[in-house]
């Protein structure tokens, strides 16, 4: 397994993966522009409606026999949020060319298909087709109300929200419903327009080809990114203190199990801050694991919690604890999932639990070494945020030469910034 990296042009960057592990090849290409509120909706909404059609395959029909034709090659539009930027794009998984039957190529015409769904759209009277805006407009706003659904999902979002109110990292990656449901035809023809000249490029490859044969292909099917470009600056890490006094948000709807999650600064440890490796072993001592001391202590053993676990943002530098509460519970759970970090301030680990978060941490970064799709989502998020696009097995290594000291220090470091409450009209 071999990686490069390389600039195309100004603003447009290719990153690949160059392996014979997998039947499968991966490309995708993903336009990143900052996330703000003003074009966060027509941004998101762009990849669903140039998936409706092409100039030559003009409806859903068309296209689908076209990766049909591809061995059943498939292709979709995707949104991501990485940091302070929005990230969207196409994503295309297709046999690798030594399994295609008769020596087909199967690499360059994916590469074309994906070019000219994302450059040669179809269009009425010189803008996108309205009944394409119009629906997918529908199903957006359908997807942003579908959030309050998924009750834990939504306490965390809500948090986030409420944590970084002011900054961009709290604006939605997909947008505000009510614009969703009334943009038209000519406003989202103009965002495009800017989307193609001022976002940042990245091409991603995993497969088996050579660099200059995929190269190739790319300069064939996207020639106009590859001009010069207005690229705005890339995901950069806005590490923000915490407040100064804690904030706390109740909201109350109907449920009948609340939502604890609290919201702590990582005091400046973010993606390719030398400190990262402990701060991950942290989090996975915390509450990361099924044998962190959220799991073992507030869940199993004083039974506050139907569930309570910690994640990481790395790129935005926060932690995030998630919890599933009594109503009449949220004041001591909260104090005792606090209690559990403290005790790591201290120091009050065993060895053995730090060896078993440690070992966690290796092996959920090599495993993704196992996945075309999680190899393509890391080395896109590496290359946004200007990290070494080196193998995994150096993070890996590097958490294995964590100590004590390292995760006492990074945890002393975290503040708690925001608490969260969800709970029902009897709580």
């Amino acid at each position: 397994m071999e990686r490069f990296h390389k600039t195309l042009a100004h603003g447009v960057e290719l990153v690949m993966t160059q392996t014979n592990q997998f039947k499968t090849g991966v490309f995708s290409v993903t336009l990143t522009v900052p996330l703000q509120e003003e074009t966060a909706t027509a941004y998101a909404l762009i990849p669903d409606v140039l998936y409706r059609g092409s100039r030559r395959h003009p409806d859903i029909e068309s296209l689908s026999a076209a990766t049909d034709e591809l061995y059943g090659a498939s292709l979709g539009p995707a949104v991501r949020q990485r940091g302070e930027s929005q990230c969207l794009g196409f994503q295309c998984s297709f046999i690798d060319d030594r399994y295609a039957l008769d020596g087909m190529a199967v690499l360059e015409p994916a590469i074309a298909l994906v070019g000219e769904i994302l450059l040669d759209p179809y269009t009425v009277n010189g803008v996108f087709d309205r009944e394409f805006v119009s629906s997918e407009g529908a199903n957006l706003a359908d997807r942003i109300g579908a959030r309050i659904n998924d009750k834990r999902g939504w306490s965390i979002f809500r948090l986030v929200q409420e944590m970084c109110r002011g900054e961009r990292y709290a604006v939605d990656k997909l947008g505000d419903a009510q614009q969703a449901r009334t943009m038209t035809a000519e406003e989202l023809w103009q965002h495009y327009q800017t989307l193609l000249a001022q976002s940042h490029v990245t091409f991603y490859y995993g497969g088996s080809a050579e660099l200059e044969r995929v190269e190739q292909a790319i300069a064939a099917a996207f020639a106009p990114l590859l001009q010069g470009r207005e690229a705005p600056v890339m995901c950069q890490v806005l590490a923000r203190p915490a407040h100064e006094a804690v904030q706390e948000v109740t909201d109350v709807l109907e449920v009948t199990q609340g939502k604890l999650a609290l919201g702590f600064r990582t005091g400046g440890i973010a993606v390719n801050h030398p400190q990262l490796p402990a701060l991950m072993v942290c989090n996975a001592l915390y509450g990361g694991t099924a044998h962190s001391k959220l799991f073992t202590n507030v869940r199993e053993k004083m039974s506050l919690c139907y569930f309570a676990s910690s994640l990481l943002d790395k790129i935005k530098g926060l932690m995030v604890v998630s919890s599933g509460v009594e109503f009449s519970k949220f004041s001591v759970a909260k104090e005792a999932i606090l209690a559990q970090l403290d005790a790591i301030r201290r120091g009050e680990f065993a060895q053995e639990e730090l060896q078993a978060a440690i070992r966690s941490v290796v092996n959920a970064l090599t495993s993704r070494k196992d996945s075309q799709g999680l190899m393509e989502d890391d080395c896109v998020t590496v290359a946004l945020t200007g990290g070494d696009s080196t193998d995994v097995d150096d993070m890996a290594r590097r958490v294995e030469q964590v100590t004590r000291q390292d995760v006492v220090n990074v945890a002393q470091g975290l503040a708690l910034d925001t608490v969260y409450y969800l709970t029902g009209e009897e709580g």
